[in-house]
Order: structure tokens, then C-alpha cells, then sequence
């Protein structure tokens, strides 16, 4: 969905891109960036925590207007679908005359449903490509989302926002100056590691927690909205995925190994397992690999309250499946002194050379061919073959070849925590990192 975000701008006359994405996700994000080959995506931006999307927003006007570029910046989520990208370019050129007026520009969505994860926009005075915003409300309860729709005079705000940079910067120091000076310090002390812009932690971890529609669009004079028809959904929302995708004859969307018996209006995705339902209605069934969530499809919008619950359990933060600037890796099984990964290998990839001294590693590969060096010695394996590692062993791997290498890796020992990793040479710039 990230890079359709960024192939759906293709024929616009874009400038300089950056792409905001946690620092957890770089190397997912920066693969899918470059794997596009794409001039107007430019820069990634590392977030060391999350904090919603003003700081974002803040912290990409600043690094413009420090580059002396006050076009009109164009803010887009990564997680919706466009049907019409025709439609959508022409309500961004539209939103674009407007943004070069001094206006901060949001796109309009007709609502279909009584959505409360959305924000609602009233429209008021009629300007040439659009309306001014009489009334903005971000996330309204159900009732008020009710009423809203019933009325047929509101819009959704899509999340997408148009403006020059100096235009948010001074709707800002207005309505939320704190953060704008906090915001300033971030940029300040940001840096580069190889392709990528840090924030730094301790200041951008000061910032307030805050979406640009409470902190700008609910207060600013200068909002207007312009109405876009182009089959847009939000399906970072569940009940939005369910309307953008077929149902089946029982008003089911149903993804992967799943079977049912009696079962109406749910959204059930299989991701690694086979999911049977038997006799249930209106629920959200999600099996992933490393957990699964069962939900009454009414009470979708408080999703965020039981991550907070969860903010504790391990699997929240060690996701099975982990992303490295090498490849990837996908814990496969884990006990009391033992860990099972496969290991994907991109083309032309390289571990870091490293050592552990709490564990033993025996990597089998299962396809392709991998160039194995173990304390000074060089060995190649090919499909079947295995290598044994033993604790404080230096040793890395290489895929010299043009196609991926798949292994499997058993781990035993006391400990087996990614700090467990005492980097010696890395091609990718990691050697304080710890994993």
C-alpha cells in the first residue's frame, strides 16, 4: 500500500518526497521505495517513537522551508485505497490552486457509512475549486456520526492535506506553539545514517502526541475542502476494509485457508493457519502469525484501548516475522533454550560479520547457495547442506548470487535475545546497533 501511495502520484509534477516511517520499519520501507525507482521519493525519515501525524507533518514543513521550498507540500497516509486515480490527481490539482492561496487544503469523502474513526466537514462558503470548512470534527461518537450522515451536508476528511510549508508553519505557531518549537529542536539535531534521516530520540520523543486535525484543522480560519469522488476507503479501518473488498453470498470477506459453516457478515483473514468458523455473525476473526484478534465488528473503533492493554506482551514489540536491510527472518518455533528462524537472504546481500557468546547457532539451507565464513575459513553451501557455529565463533554470510537464499536456523544456548549480537564489520552501518 506504500507503494501505491507513491505510484498513484505518477504524472504530477512532484518535488522533493520524503517517506515518515518508525525506525523499526526502515529497511521494510526503504526497500519498497527503491524498489520503485521513483525520483520524487527521496528521502526516509526515521521516527524513533511514534507520535502521530502533527510532528510529522511539522517536522516535514521545516526540512522544506529549510531547503528554501514553499510549494504547496502534499501530507498522504500510506493505508487507503483509490479505485479512480484520475479523480483523485484532478482533486489534487485543485487542492493545489487553492494551497498556492495561503489555504490549508483537505480532500472531502461523501460518507457511506456512520464511521467514528473518521473526521466529518461541514462545508461552508463556495470557492472556486471547492468549500470552506464551516465545522470540522475529528472523531465523533456514533451518535453524532449518525447524525452527520443522515444529514447528507457532511464529508469525511480523508487525511490528506495540502499546503505550503510557511502556511502550517504559522497555523501552528497560532495554535500550537509548543509543539512547533519542539519541532524546530527535532530538525535542528536531525542526521544522517546512510540513506536514511534520524530524528533524534530525546527531543521528538518530547513531542506532543497529536493528529494535524486536532491541532490545526478543528481551529484554523483557512481550511477549505475539496469534494473528490475517486472510491476511496481508509482500510487501516477495519470496517472500511470490509467495504472495500467483495463479500460473498453470506456478507463475508474472507482471505487465506478458511472455512465456514453458518457464518454471515464477518471479516476473517488466515495468514498462516487454516481459520474454521461455525454459526457466528457480525464478528472480525484476524489470525497472523504471531497472534490472533476476535472482535465484534461494533466495537471495531475501540481497537486502540485493547492495544494499550496489551503494551506489555512480548508479541506487541517481536513481531514472528523481522525486517533487516539483508532480508528478512521468521521466527518459526521457540522454547526454553532454543529458537527456530527461517532466514531469507536478498540477492547480493551480507550478514554482518558478528559473534555470540551466549548461543550456538546451525544454519541448513534450504535453497540457494550461501557463502558461509567461520572463523577465517571460507565454505559454501548449497541446498541440503549445514553448518555448525559455536558460541563465540566469528562468522558471517553472503549470497553472491542473483537469486534469494532461504535457510534454516536452530539456535540453542542460555540466551537467546537479539542483543546477544556482537557486530565486527557491517556493510550497513550497524555496529552499536543490537540487533
Amino acid at each position: 500500500m506504500l507503494q501505491q501511495t507513491l505510484v498513484r502520484l505518477k504524472g504530477l509534477q512532484i518535488g522533493h518526497g520524503q517517506v515518515i516511517c518508525s525506525q523499526d520499519h526502515r529497511f521494510l520501507a526503504a526497500g519498497q521505495v527503491q524498489a520503485l525507482g521513483l525520483a520524487y521519493a527521496t528521502d526516509v525519515v526515521l521516527e524513533p517513537v511514534g507520535r502521530n501525524t502533527a510532528p510529522a507533518a511539522l517536522v516535514a514543513a521545516l526540512r522544506l522551508q529549510a531547503l528554501d521550498n514553499d510549494e504547496p507540500m502534499l501530507l498522504l497516509a500510506a493505508d487507503p485505497a483509490i479505485a479512480d486515480v484520475a479523480a483523485f490527481q484532478g482533486a489534487l490539482q485543485k487542492a493545489h490552486v487553492l494551497a498556492c492561496g495561503g489555504y490549508v487544503v483537505t480532500l472531502g469523502i461523501k460518507p457511506t457509512f456512520a464511521c467514528t474513526g473518521y473526521g466529518y466537514i461541514h462545508c461552508g462558503t463556495e470557492l472556486p475549486a471547492g468549500y470552506a470548512v464551516d465545522i470540522f470534527v475529528e472523531k465523533p461518537n456514533q451518535a453524532l456520526a449518525s447524525e452527520y450522515v443522515n444529514s447528507g451536508e457532511y464529508l469525511w476528511n480523508s487525511g490528506m492535506f495540502i499546503a505550503k510549508p510557511s502556511t502550517l508553519i504559522t497555523e501552528a505557531r497560532q495554535y500550537c506553539s509548543a509543539l512547533l518549537q519542539q519541532c524546530q529542536a527535532v530538525v535542528q539535531q536531525s542526521y544522517e545514517d546512510l540513506d536514511f534521516v534520524r530524528l533524534p530520540e530525546n527531543e521528538f520523543g518530547l513531542c506532543e502526541d497529536i493528529s494535524v486535525d486536532y491541532v490545526i484543522m478543528e481551529h484554523t480560519v483557512k481550511a477549505v475542502v475539496v469534494p473528490m469522488s475517486c472510491g476511496w476507503s481508509d482500510v487501516g479501518d477495519l470496517l472500511a476494509l470490509k467495504e472495500a473488498n467483495q463479500t460473498d453470498s453470506n456478507g463475508n470477506v474472507v482471505s487465506g485457508d478458511v472455512e465456514n459453516l453458518a457464518t454471515t457478515n464477518c471479516i476473517i483473514q488466515a495468514e498462516s493457519k487454516l481459520v474454521a468458523t461455525l454459526g457466528v455473525n457480525d464478528l472480525a476473526i484476524i489470525e497472523t502469525k504471531g497472534a490472533v484478534l476476535v472482535a465484534d465488528l461494533s466495537q471495531l473503533q475501540k481497537i486502540k484501548k485493547l492495544v494499550a492493554q496489551l503494551k506489555q506482551r512480548e508479541e506487541l514489540d517481536h513481531h514472528c516475522e523481522v525486517f533487516r536491510p539483508w532480508g528478512s527472518y521468521d521466527s518459526v518455533d521457540h522454547g526454553p533454550n532454543y529458537q527456530v528462524k527461517k532466514i531469507s537472504v536478498n540477492p547480493g546481500a551480507k550478514l554482518s560479520l558478528q559473534r555470540h557468546q551466549h548461543r550456538a547457532e546451525h544454519w541448513v539451507v534450504v535453497q540457494g547457495t550461501a557463502t558461509v565464513h567461520l572463523n577465517g575459513a571460507a565454505h559454501v553451501l548449497h541446498a541440503n547442506d549445514s553448518i555448525y557455529i559455536s558460541k563465540t565463533a566469528v562468522h558471517s554470510l553472503t549470497n553472491n548470487t542473483n537469486e534469494p537464499l532461504y535457510l534454516i536456523e536452530v539456535q540453542s544456548g542460555s540466551y537467546l535475545g537479539e542483543d546477544d549480537i556482537e557486530r565486527l564489520e557491517d556493510v550497513y552501518g550497524r555496529l552499536d546497533e543490537k540487533y
